[in-house]
């Protein structure tokens, strides 16, 4: 759906997908691994809730691609975190079973005179630095994931759909109706109460508050959502 939608002037749609799967993530973890939530964040769930809803009136229908890309990616970070297998070995296990059926889509494509994998030197060069391209910043990530705090994590994990929406703003030239960025602004109030209370939890955390106090439940619960959120990213 994410590239099926850059390569058709929806880029925009996409980072609005992306922008909301931090909420979605924080759904997954209420209703799939009862974990308990704050006041500011349950604020933030609701926010973007309206975000979603002022989206849906400016379209005439449902975003359907972000809404897609917030719910299969965090269903994604949701199996990972379930699973809890090693981010290397899941890796090579999800490569190792895609492998098949691209190489038979391929196969598909020869057969019916489309395919353009070794027909053309750029594109090939071009598709085969997309490995690299893809592998090398999440080895970076998880690098950096080891050494900065989450708080820190999170916050960069929101550079991402910010790159992307500018992107289809100043380069792809999409339009950005009143509605469009009355829902943008919305989610990103939602983004902003999220970040707030992650770093009041991370305040808190350092100061080593212990077990038994009013905040320990509630901190428990923000360690396991940016565990949650961490994973996800690191897999994606």
């Amino acid at each position: 759906v994410y590239i099926w939608s850059v390569n058709h002037g929806h880029t925009v749609d996409t980072a609005f997908g992306y922008f909301i799967n931090p909420l979605v993530t924080v759904l997954f973890g209420v209703f799939v691994l009862r974990e308990r939530l704050r006041r500011l964040q349950w604020a933030a769930v609701g926010v973007g809730a309206v975000a979603v809803l002022v989206l849906a009136a400016g379209y005439g229908k449902a975003p359907w691609i972000a809404l897609v890309l917030a719910g299969s990616f965090g269903t994604y970070g949701l199996l990972k975190k379930l699973v809890a297998v090693p981010a290397a070995e899941a890796m090579a296990i999800e490569s190792s079973l895609q492998f098949v059926p691209a190489v038979g889509y391929l196969v598909w494509l020869g057969a019916h005179g489309t395919l353009d994998f070794g027909q053309h030197a750029g594109n090939t060069a071009l598709l085969v630095l997309a490995g690299p391209v893809t592998v090398l910043p999440l080895i970076a990530f998880g690098a950096a994931a080891n050494r900065l705090p989450l708080s820190m994590v999170g916050l960069l994990q929101f550079l991402a759909p910010i790159l992307q929406f500018l992107c289809g703003v100043l380069v792809q030239h999409e339009a950005v109706p009143p509605a469009r960025l009355a829902g943008f602004l919305i989610v990103w109030a939602a983004l902003v109460l999220l970040t707030v209370d992650a770093l009041r939890g991370a305040r808190r955390s350092g100061r080593g508050e212990l077990p038994g106090q009013s905040t320990s439940t509630s901190d428990s619960s923000s360690s396991m959502h940016d565990s949650t959120l961490t994973q996800a990213s690191t897999s994606a």
